[in-house]
């Protein structure tokens, strides 16, 4: 069987549910296309950054995901081997677009705000991508069960491991070298943090705290993976992440070893980071090929060092919107005379999409990979430059890369 859409989006992730709200705000259907039988929830929680509350205004939802987090007043950066703070910078200053604004959001939660947004048959759950083929103006989807979707426009926010991004010819991800514990720890009667992001460095080993609320704290653990942690840890059994973790914390307040101590085993999860050469991104059509594109961590894989995957993949959605609405708007689709033009149209739609994104994300991730580098590694020297040179800078750089605006829906 055969459907025809204007819009189909592959993944109902951070990228795609934007996407689709940004469009649905114009006034525009698109369907998204999600292999799992519901939303993915896992990671547990995100840092959302100045840009992607912009986005999150810009998409309508913004107010409504305030009402369930804390606002970050700062950070402070220690040395898990002296045990002292390293840097401090606060969070309640002005930048080039205005005041900023991080909270951790629990995943959850933001990507359910999303959906419900949507109107009922947006989403397609259990709907495996299998194949993509070309149709003269169209994109053929064919899916798991048998069923064909016929297409104008396809966007690849599938993740790192993105089909559509196969397609197109985006070169597969790489391992950094590093692995990363998360958990999310829960405090029936609240929790005595206050509104601060702590980080920890030392020793090759880099951890962070972050309240999401009055009764939530989000961590993560980063370590380089060897030969002397084999039989310690094990990436399948979150008994023995949990007792990685506690071993390895280093000289840290036991306020932070309770986090640890206070989380569930099914609260705990383990993941290599992985990440794509950046320069990828600045060859010619890296992210797109005539009506197809990706976005999100399809697009720009990154480390988590700077926390902006989740941010930028929410810039993604509202600048991705916003260009399609110039072709698919009611007043812009009275102006096509025939599909070839409109198929002309969405090229360079798409295009200028590409091109906008490019250096935005080669900077994310550029950033990303060079602060997680810094942070995690081991040495006399590296720490004492690390330490007492760099980790104001490093910290600073943080906001630097969260001052930015991507615009409302409509460009008018």
């Amino acid at each position: 069987m055969e459907t025809v859409e204007d819009i189909v989006i592959v993944g109902a992730g951070i990228a795609g549910l934007t996407t689709a709200l940004g469009l649905h705000r114009m006034g525009i259907r698109s369907l998204v296309l999600e292999s799992w039988e519901g939303l993915r929830v896992t990671g547990f929680a995100i840092t959302t950054w100045t840009n992607a509350w912009k986005a999150l205004d810009a998409v309508g939802i913004g107010d409504t995901l305030r009402q369930h987090s804390h606002q970050l007043k700062g950070t402070v950066v220690s040395s898990t081997v002296s045990g002292l703070p390293l840097s401090h910078m606060s969070f309640e200053i002005k930048g080039k677009h205005g005041n900023h604004e991080i909270r951790c959001l629990r995943r959850k939660e933001l990507l359910e705000t999303l959906a419900k947004e949507l109107p009922p048959g947006t989403i397609q759950f259990g709907a495996k991508v299998v194949s993509i083929d070309e149709a003269n103006y169209f994109k053929l989807v064919h899916l798991a069960d048998g069923s064909i979707l016929k297409t104008k426009v396809l966007i690849g926010c599938d993740g790192i491991n993105s089909v559509v991004g196969k397609w197109i010819g985006i070169p597969k991800p790489s391992l950094t070298g590093r692995i990363e514990i998360r958990g999310m720890a829960e405090f029936p009667g609240g929790h005595s943090f206050k509104q601060t992001f702590l980080q920890f460095v030392g020793d090759g080993f880099l951890s962070g705290f972050i309240p999401c609320d009055q009764n939530t704290m989000y961590w993560f653990f980063t370590y380089i993976p060897s030969a002397q942690y084999k039989d310690t840890v094990d990436e399948e059994d979150p008994s023995k992440m949990k007792q990685f973790v506690l071993q390895n914390l280093g000289k840290v307040p036991k306020e932070i070893v309770d986090v640890i101590e206070q989380t569930s085993l099914d609260s705990i999860i383990s993941a290599p980071l992985k990440f794509r050469q950046p320069l990828t991104l600045l060859w010619p059509g890296a992210s797109y090929k005539d009506n197809v594109v990706v976005a999100g961590d399809a697009l720009h894989p990154m480390a988590p060092d700077i926390g902006q995957g989740g941010c930028a993949a929410l810039e993604d959605g509202v600048i991705l919107a916003r260009h399609l609405s110039q072709i698919f708007s009611r007043k812009r689709t009275e102006e096509i005379r025939n599909e070839k033009e409109e198929y002309s149209r969405i090229k360079k739609s798409i295009k200028k999409f590409a091109d906008e994104r490019k250096w935005r994300s080669f900077e994310l991730m550029v950033t990303a990979y060079m602060v997680g580098m810094i942070k995690q590694s081991s040495g006399k020297f590296i720490n004492l430059f690390r330490d007492k040179i760099l980790s104001s800078y490093l910290t600073g750089l943080l906001l630097k890369r969260a001052d930015f605006d991507c615009g409302k829906i409509t460009s008018s």
